[in-house]
């Protein structure tokens, strides 16, 4: 019994760390050398990095957050494998993983997204699960230009299909609990879609650099 509750505070607390680290402030050090935290904010900070270090730059980004989630799933996985129950360590890991993207500690608890964590946590559960979250993620990104609109429709579809596919009613619950917590946060989002007030994504180049005096 006490080897289950070390296992999950280990489990609970790296995965809640890795969750809060900022992938930019990672990126910045390691990867690009370059503060990425200065870019701007929002849609100007993605139109400010495509300018700067295009599409080799997003796919360098995405590998260092894809690293940073997956490590602390596959620990998690591991450490409660020791009591069989590797489906478990995910989930558990999942959800305190989503928390810390959510809600991160170093960043006065404002988070971003969390839609590679959405879609990892699903891929080592059931891969269906993950497939499955990350097309809702690029429907709602491609018609609406929203990543909002895009974390929302990835909970919605992974919770869908978990309880198609998901047999362990434990891990079922956690799995739930990470899209409730995807929908909770993202409900001023959606206010925001819904009276027109949020900035939408484009895929038209960005020019307005030019008149910006810091680039």
């Amino acid at each position: 019994m006490i080897l289950n509750w070390i296992l999950l505070l280990l489990t609970a607390a790296l995965a809640y760390f890795f969750g809060s680290v900022s992938t930019r402030r990672v990126a910045s050090r390691y990867v690009f050398h370059r503060d990425l935290t200065k870019l701007g904010r929002g849609n100007v900070w993605l139109s400010n990095f495509r300018r700067l270090f295009g599409p080799l730059g997003f796919v360098k980004l995405a590998l260092v957050e894809i690293l940073k989630d997956l490590l602390p799933l596959g620990v998690g996985a591991l450490l409660i494998a020791i009591r069989g129950r590797s489906d478990l360590g995910v989930a558990f890991a999942g959800f305190c993983l989503m928390m810390g993207r959510l809600w991160p500690v170093f960043n006065r608890y404002r988070g971003g997204h969390g839609c590679f964590a959405l879609i990892l946590t699903g891929l080592l559960l059931e891969p269906s699960v993950g497939v499955l979250a990350a097309l809702g993620i690029i429907i709602g990104i491609w018609i609406f230009k929203s990543l909002t609109v895009g974390a929302v429709l990835g909970a919605l579809a992974m919770a869908a299909v978990a309880v198609m596919v998901v047999e362990s009613r434990l891990v079922l619950i956690l799995t739930a609990l990470i899209c409730l917590l995807v929908l909770l946060h993202h409900i001023p989002g959606l206010r925001r879609v819904f009276r027109g007030e949020e900035e939408k994504l484009s895929r038209v180049q960005d020019i307005s650099y030019k008149f910006d005096e810091d680039f």
